[in-house]
């Protein structure tokens, strides 16, 4: 996976034409495009065709084929709306003259509210107090498969740590039906709150799929499992920075018919809530050792 100036050169899509976009995968082995990689990028393009002064504050997407990280993708914009308070876009991402993803955004004009409220932040160890990647690897490298220690070994934009690391390690099924990760940007970005949105919708595709998983005592680097992205919606609820650290908390209220659902909530440090995400996903046991894995993010 790339470094976060590679990040920034994926999200910097190439304007073709009004209302239309190229973006590119960076080079890194995938057999599939990585998700987050086209919500963010499909993102930005809504981005770029809404008034300064407002804010993404939803978004609804559906993955609808494997995207080939060997070729660009086009992203094409709608104006749907653009009204005194709110704005619409319709995103289309097509590879080979086919759609491969579409995405429905709202942006809001911003303004203050009569009433607010929000869940509380779970309680869990700081980012401080838990092992980096590099610290994962060297205590747990010989009970790694091969696939497991060469995503810990790669350079990637976001950091994770996970504050359950058996999930990953050494997984077992159990009662537990919720998983928390603290996330952000490896490198300084830009001031931009658009962008550090843009970052999070990149983001928020790593390990939320992988949350039903845990339930069963598998996680996705078991290679007799088949995962896919279904659906994903993203809801936008107060400024941050994805640079600063994030805690992801994941849970999973049903898993039925080979598809998983799972929720995350996206809180700063101090225990303010900034997102939430929901996804489901596809999770087959695969009947075939030679067929597509998951295009895991690193």
């Amino acid at each position: 996976m790339p470094d976060t100036g590679s990040l920034l050169a994926i999200l910097d899509l190439e304007p073709l034409e009004e209302n239309l976009f190229r973006g590119r995968s960076p080079r890194a082995g995938w057999q599939r495009v990585f998700g987050g990689q086209v919500i963010g990028q499909a993102l930005v393009a809504a981005v770029r065709t809404v008034e300064a002064g407002r804010m993404a504050h939803s978004m609804h997407g559906y993955f609808m084929r494997p995207g080939d990280p060997g070729a660009p993708i086009v992203y094409q914009v709608e104006r749907y709306r653009d009204g005194r308070s709110f704005t619409t876009r319709h995103v289309v991402a097509i590879q080979h003259g086919r759609p491969i993803f579409t995405m429905t955004s709202s942006f809001h004009r911003r303004e203050e509210g009569d009433f607010e409220h929000q869940t509380p932040m779970p309680c869990v160890p700081m980012p401080e107090d838990l092992p980096d990647e590099k610290a994962l690897l060297a205590r747990f490298a010989e009970k790694m498969p091969e696939n497991m220690r060469r995503y810990f070994t790669r350079e990637r934009p976001i950091e994770l740590r996970f504050c359950e690391p058996d999930h990953l390690l050494a997984p077992t099924p159990g009662e537990d039906y919720r998983q928390n990760v603290w996330i952000r940007a490896t490198g300084r970005l830009p001031d931009d709150p658009a962008l550090h949105q843009c970052v999070l919708a990149y983001a928020s595709d790593m390990t939320l799929l992988d949350t039903s998983l845990v339930p069963h005592g598998r996680n996705l680097f078991d290679r007799s499992l088949m995962l896919a992205s279904l659906d994903h919606a993203l809801w936008l609820h107060r400024p941050f920075r994805a640079d600063e650290w994030l805690l992801y908390a994941q849970d999973t209220p049903f898993m039925g018919g080979a598809r998983g659902f799972n929720r995350g909530l996206v809180y700063t440090r101090s225990g303010r809530l900034v997102a939430s995400v929901a996804q489901e996903g596809l999770i087959r046991v695969r009947r075939d050792a030679t067929g597509p894995h998951l295009a895991v993010p690193g």
